[in-house]
């Protein structure tokens, strides 16, 4: 017997950071596609000069190369570059969703603030750093989460939202005050929002992905220091972005309808040893 998840072909998803080619955004919208949606990608406008070197090697061209992608697999995708963390600009993004494809029914907040000068501890954390975080991971989730909601309202519609946030909002190591005081206020918002909306048929999750190899982590070293990460995993390896996608793409389908409000571990069962 073959397991096929349903309830998603013909759908529409709004994808928010999916421009790296190794990340967890860009498999997201790609497997989106692959279970039948049309897609909407957003992304920064990066300056190619900004990119990685393996995506200057090959030719990347952020967002548009995912929609490449996407219609390849026969769906449609509309790249969008814009700032999410912008209320003007989210609204926006949800109005030429609704022109573009004449519906609305999935929302991934997975864009996030590039780690870096937010990585001090607290007393040394420059505020406009703390801003930033905050404005991207949190404020720009609740922007979109609000625009999707107030939509799916006014039509008597449901919805889906998945905020992809991280093992970071249950650990809150040191060094990491910013991002983890927005990974935990996200599951904080998700899970008023999906009281709010449960009984419209509105559902609100969470992901939380542990050590994903992605080009966000790529100022850690690939030696020991990531040998190091891999043996604090239990299924001794790192994530991938696919691994990733493939909860988000279940919480979404049919088969996940009954599962709001929740944060879930997606994390070789990292957070099962400390």
């Amino acid at each position: 017997m073959t397991f096929e998840l349903t309830g998603l072909a013909s759908k529409v998803a709004i994808v928010t950071g999916a421009g790296r080619m190794r990340s967890i955004g860009r498999p997201i919208a790609v497997e989106f596609a692959r279970a039948g949606c049309d897609v909407v990608i957003t992304g920064t406008g990066r300056a190619p000069a900004d990119y990685p070197a393996d995506e200057q090697a090959a030719g990347w061209r952020d967002i548009e190369s995912v929609a490449d992608e996407i219609r390849a697999l026969g769906q449609r995708c509309v790249p969008v570059v814009s700032d999410i963390a912008d209320a003007d600009a989210v609204d926006a993004l949800v109005a030429q969703t609704i022109a573009e494809f004449g519906r609305l029914d999935i929302v991934v907040n997975n864009a996030g603030a590039a780690r870096g000068p937010d990585r001090f501890n607290v007393v040394d954390l420059d505020p406009a750093e703390w801003r930033k975080v905050i404005d991207v991971n949190l404020n720009g989730t609740f922007l979109l989460s609000r625009a999707a909601a107030r939509h799916w309202l006014a039509l008597e519609q449901p919805g889906c939202i998945v905020n992809i946030s991280s093992v970071g909002g249950k650990i809150a190591g040191p060094g990491t005050a910013a991002y983890s005081a927005s990974k935990a206020a996200i599951h904080a918002l998700g899970a008023a929002m999906a009281a709010e909306l449960g009984p419209n048929g509105i559902r609100v999750n969470a992901i939380c992905p542990g050590i994903v190899d992605t080009s966000r982590l790529d100022d850690i070293d690939r030696g020991e220091n990531w040998e190091r990460l891999r043996h604090i995993i239990p299924m001794r390896r790192h994530g991938t972005g696919e691994d990733i996608a493939n909860m988000c793409v279940y919480l979404c389908s049919d088969q996940g309808s009954w599962i709001t409000g929740q944060a879930i571990n997606v994390d070789g069962g990292q957070l099962t040893i400390r």
